[in-house]
């Protein structure tokens, strides 16, 4: 289940990547899968071990290019072990509401952006996220959750900040908006309540199958109730002296 929108991205053979906070790899596998030269970076040791495994996976059943590379990263979003305009492309899907100082993080992946590169920021929306938030302290109140909730505008502001462009933004999973809602009703803890487990079997059958039914239903809900918002970002190309 991707947020980011690759094809947007114009991710390809040769394009060097980091996957910052990737979690269980989601986003560093569509990159590797399209030949590009991938860091999926987080500070999991365990995460990133599975995710090693996979791309080495994907890697000897040919499920990617010969010249694409992967490598799984361990380390701190507040200060990226990489020198300045090592990526052509940033993604930072689903972290910021975790990171106190998010100004800093914000920052360090400004910093390892090449000029004219792109950089790619989800967030869980505003809207679905209040909501939340206000039937559970569960879902947020414990280490490592969610410490902010932001307004779109205001993490464009932040980004733009540094001297970048933003270039697109728009809304993701919409269909999973009420299934939050609902764990969060029962307690987010209470996987096997029916009505939870029944909708979680519906959302594995529309990513596994992907009728159109439901993907025309959550493309049209998207605006709506999109349970994330995705923000692109361009930063400027460096002027040569004298043009």
């Amino acid at each position: 289940m991707l947020t980011v929108d690759f094809d947007r991205l114009a991710i390809g053979a040769g394009t060097k990547v980091i996957d910052v906070g990737c979690g269980a790899g989601r986003h560093s596998f569509e990159a590797f899968r399209r030949g590009a030269d991938v860091i999926a970076f987080d500070q999991s040791a365990s995460d990133l071990n599975d995710v090693e495994e996979i791309l080495q996976a994907m890697k000897d059943q040919g499920e990617v290019p010969a010249s694409a590379k992967a490598e799984a990263v361990k380390g701190d979003a507040l200060d990226l072990p990489f020198a300045d305009g090592t990526f052509d492309c940033v993604i930072a899907s689903e972290i910021l509401e975790h990171v106190p100082e998010d100004h800093r993080a914000i920052s360090e992946l400004v910093r390892v952006l090449k000029p004219g590169g792109a950089l790619a920021i989800t967030v869980p929306r505003w809207l679905p996220e209040r909501v939340c938030w206000a039937l559970s302290d569960e879902y947020h109140a414990n280490e490592g959750g969610h410490i902010r909730i932001y307004r779109a505008d205001e993490l464009r502001g932040k980004v733009v900040a540094h001297g970048l462009r933003m270039t697109h933004s728009h809304h993701a999973h919409a269909l999973h908006s009420p299934f939050w809602w609902l764990k969060c009703a029962v307690g987010t803890s209470n996987s096997d309540h029916p009505l939870v487990a029944a909708y979680h079997r519906l959302l594995v059958w529309d990513m596994v199958s992907r009728p159109w039914l439901t993907r025309t239903a959550e493309s049209l809900l998207n605006p709506l109730i999109g349970k994330s918002v995705a923000l692109y970002f361009r930063k400027p190309e460096v002027s040569r002296a004298g043009t």
